[in-house]
């Protein structure tokens, strides 16, 4: 569920895929998985074909808006760097200490731009200005 009247404002829409919802913007992706979930590449498929099919070879920003608690299995991470190669902007918006420390190995992983924020309007505005530079 996306808590922001700023986003709410925004045209947008919302899908519910095996993983949980997402949230389709102009050029960006919010995702909100659902608690306890392994994320690797295949059950990542229904969410990786939304976003070939909407961005297209556009360059586009996710945002993993992680309230629930979920873990990535990281065996997996260099098929998720290769099958994205227009993510421009990847930030993880954390509710506690043990998701950002999460992030902290994750990021020893994942060749993408990343970022870490504690509100999701902080991490939006990232992603937009992320991707309004010429890369």
């Amino acid at each position: 569920m996306i808590n922001s009247p700023y986003l709410n404002s925004k045209e947008h829409t919302l899908l519910k895929t095996n993983l949980g919802s997402v949230y389709l913007f102009d050029n960006y992706i919010i995702t909100d998985f659902k608690e306890g979930i392994d994320i690797n590449f295949e059950n990542f498929n229904e969410v990786s074909e939304l976003i070939k099919v909407y961005f297209e070879d556009r360059h586009f920003g996710f945002i993993a808006n992680r309230i629930n608690s979920y873990s990535i299995n990281l065996t997996d991470a260099s098929k998720f760097n290769a099958n994205f190669p227009n993510l421009r902007a990847y930030a993880v918006v954390v509710y506690n200490t043990i998701t950002e420390r999460v992030f902290e190995i994750e990021n020893h992983f994942f060749t993408f731009n990343r970022s870490v924020f504690k509100e999701l309007d902080s991490a939006v505005t990232w992603v937009e200005e992320s991707l309004s530079c010429k890369i």
